[in-house]
């Protein structure tokens, strides 16, 4: 079995792309089949160079592998329409010689002008077929003086056609509303329509999962095929991807390209988890699966014919669960570049044990506030800044936390570095003088953490007695610094 994705380089992957090829993906991985990336490149004014780039990387970084394509080899390339113009020029002549296509000379005013007319009688706006009835040869010589010409292919007019779609059952036409396409423009550039059925078959695809908007192609590309005397392969069509209102998902909705997600701290486990269950639903509803499991358990006959809405609180939950699953070390190494633009760090290979030890333990105590990687150095702020809760220092006016702060600096007195040995001391202490439980310990968490609630006070302090020696481009606020902010707060 070979199933192909092809994206165009004309701007970053968007989300709604990324599932179909994940979906072709999982597909041919289940099946023992080969999956092949094809660049649809011939839209020469918007494809880049650059957008390739971005989106091979981004399809490898989602977890996406082909077993051909540009950047692979194979063979059955070259696997870029730019580099195969030859091929299809070939086949278009071929199609024009045998008759079932024909040159047209109609300028982009005179079709205009048709479509009007045709909109204007409440008809279907194809193409009238006024340059199918011009003798090939004089065509041929009209088109080898000069003038300028595309060539149309001889769509058939079957009042019933049908197919059998593998996602959405038998799809019906009337082709009689459909007009004479155009296979090959006059700079020589391939229709899309074209382009893909040369491409599929020389590239000997069996199956074609993609977008509900080609649903309309369909006929033409099929109809191609047949011309050519060519088997077509299977096709199933994908639903859209919606928004949370139910439109196409899009910028206004949030974030729609891979690379933004990449940016915004996803793990790419994590959204491919999500992107799988847009329109499929794994057996015994397991949301949380590793890609091994999606492709064991994936099947494309029992995705859905609805659109999918992407949720982002349900990606966020999803992402959470699959970095809860991470260790500590593992979740520092994916947050390297976030940990870096904070400024906490200048790259992990400068931190020695005992520092990526330290930021470990950090890690543990803040691990189930995570929802993404951006949220790393968000919450490791508490261990390297002092920002504070007003409510909380309201609190602690109110709750008599000037007695606690002033024992707790006469205590401390004289100390340079506070350990875990000097707290117990200073909890022995404090309750010789009747200051215990929650007299106690809740003034302490507001004192050295700035707030009323988050990370076990323990915890905390167990973390913040070994920041001796540390090796961070930004020095965790120590807690004698935590005292004298407290202070100050207190007297405001």
């Amino acid at each position: 079995m070979r199933l192909r994705f092809a994206p165009s380089p004309t701007g970053y992957v968007h989300v709604g792309n990324a599932r179909t090829a994940l979906f072709n993906y999982l597909h041919a991985k289940k099946h023992g089949g080969k999956l092949i990336l094809r660049i649809e490149d011939t839209d020469i004014e918007r494809s880049k160079k650059e957008y390739e780039e971005i989106l091979i990387n981004d399809f490898k970084w989602l977890g996406i592998e082909w077993d051909e394509g540009p950047d692979t080899g194979g063979g059955y390339g070259p696997y870029r329409q730019s580099e195969r113009l030859d091929l299809y020029r070939e086949i278009a002549h071929k199609l024009l010689d045998e008759g079932k296509a024909y040159y047209c000379f109609c300028t982009p005013e005179e079709l205009e002008q048709e479509r009007k007319e045709a909109l204007s009688k409440g008809l279907p706006p194809k193409y009238s077929g006024k340059c199918r009835n011009i003798p090939p040869e004089v065509a041929k010589k009209r088109v080898e003086s000069g003038e300028k010409a595309v060539i149309r292919f001889k769509m058939p007019q079957d009042k019933d056609f049908s197919y059998n779609d593998v996602i959405r059952g038998k799809i019906s036409f009337d082709l009689s509303l459909f007009g004479d396409f155009v296979i090959l423009r006059s700079n020589g550039l391939p229709a899309y329509n074209f382009a893909v059925v040369v491409d599929d078959h020389y590239m000997k695809v069996d199956l074609v999962i993609r977008g509900e908007d080609h649903i309309s192609n369909t006929p033409k590309q099929i109809k191609i095929y047949e011309a050519l005397g060519w088997t077509p392969p299977e096709f199933g069509h994908l639903s859209m991807v919606l928004g949370p209102d139910g439109s196409p998902l899009s910028k206004r909705h949030g974030a729609t390209s891979l690379n933004q997600f990449k940016s915004m701290g996803y793990l790419p486990e994590a959204l491919l988890n999500y992107l799988a269950m847009l329109g499929w639903a794994p057996p015994e509803d397991n949301e949380i699966l590793s890609k091994e499991k999606l492709i064991k358990f994936f099947d494309v006959r029992k995705v859905s014919k609805s659109g999918a809405i992407f949720d982002y609180s349900k990606l966020n939950w999803v992402n959470r669960k699959h970095i809860a699953a991470l260790n500590s070390i593992e979740i520092i190494k994916r947050a390297e570049e976030f940990l870096v633009k904070e400024g906490y760090i200048n790259s992990l290979k400068e931190l020695d044990e005992m520092s990526l030890k330290w930021l470990s333990d950090a890690i543990d105590g803040i691990k189930t506030n995570i929802v993404t990687l951006v949220d790393v150095p968000e919450e490791l702020k508490i261990f390297f800044e002092y920002s504070h809760s007003k409510e909380a220092f309201e609190e602690l006016k109110e709750e008599g936390g000037e007695e606690v702060l002033n024992f707790m600096k006469e205590f401390f007195k004289g100390k340079g570095h506070i350990d875990i040995k000097d707290i117990y001391s200073l909890i022995g202490e404090a309750k010789k003088k009747g200051l215990k439980g929650k007299a106690l310990f809740h003034p302490m968490r507001i004192i050295f953490t700035g707030k009323s609630s988050g990370i076990e006070l323990d915890k905390f302090l167990e973390i913040m007695t070994k920041t001796e020696g540390l090796k961070f481009k930004k020095t965790p606020l120590s807690l004698k610094e935590r005292l004298e902010e407290a202070e100050k707060l207190l007297v405001k």
